[in-house]
């Protein structure tokens, strides 16, 4: 390979960036062209710089690695860096990601970049790895959603949430506050809600279960429910089990 990797670096630690910075010096694989301090500068210079590679912490402050993954527009190779997490590892071990488990030595480091140097010599820059982490559905229920609206980075806590509606490929999802698009499926949000807080009642609605007011019958096994804010939303047959079920009635 003739070229080398355009490198970005994200890591909130300057002791882990400048250990890393070290033992990539020399290194005819490598460019770093930034490096970023958190998660919210990285995915802005990740965008911007569209670099072939990512070294990319895990425990962030503001946005975790996980949550930057979902705010790329543009998908590189990713090499995580993390302290402890056992579902992180298996999550990329699952997904053949590379990932370097603190403290790593210099010689792990030059092999995952072997192996993405490798990878990009056959299937070029772009990978799914970011898709493939995104989807991968949590083990614990979600606490907080990151949206990205233009050049802004919105942290939507999860009790925040009315009800999200599906859009395709996205989903709307409708806040206390207002309203944000997220290129997320229904079924990623149906596994990681709190099943006794959010509800499933049709193909495009999931909601709140205490922002239901009530639940009319408008046709033969036809039922609407009616927020607190009057908003309708249709039920579907399995959507209606599904309330039953969680409001035991």
């Amino acid at each position: 390979m003739s070229e080398k990797l355009r490198t970005i670096i994200v890591e909130d630690e300057e002791l882990a960036r400048n250990l890393m910075k070290s033992f990539l010096t020399g290194s005819e694989k490598i460019e770093i062209i930034a490096e970023c301090e958190n998660g919210f500068e990285g995915v802005k210079q990740i965008n911007e710089l569209k670099p072939d590679l990512v070294f990319l912490d895990i425990q962030m402050p503001k946005i975790t690695g996980f949550e930057l993954l979902e705010l790329l527009d543009h998908k590189p190779q990713i090499i995580f860096a993390t302290a402890y997490d056992q579902y992180a590892i298996k999550a990329f071990e699952y997904h053949a990601a590379d990932y370097l488990l603190k403290p790593y030595s210099k010689e792990r480091l030059l092999e995952a970049v072997d192996k993405v140097a490798e990878r990009v010599a056959v299937e070029g820059s772009t990978s799914d790895v970011a898709d493939k982490i995104v989807e991968h559905p949590k083990e614990e229920a979600l606490e907080r959603v990151v949206v990205k609206d233009r050049h802004k980075i919105h942290i939507i806590p999860v009790d925040n949430i009315r009800y999200i509606e599906s859009m395709d490929d996205y989903v709307m999802i409708y806040t206390t506050e207002g309203r944000h698009m997220k290129q997320k499926t229904m079924r990623y949000f149906e596994g990681a809600l709190d099943s006794k807080e959010y509800v499933r009642i049709h193909r495009s609605y999931i909601v709140k279960v205490s922002e239901i007011n009530e639940i009319q019958q408008y046709e033969k096994e036809s039922y609407i429910v009616i927020l607190h804010d009057k908003t309708k939303l249709k039920v579907s047959k399995t959507g209606y089990k599904n309330l039953k079920k969680v409001l035991s009635f």
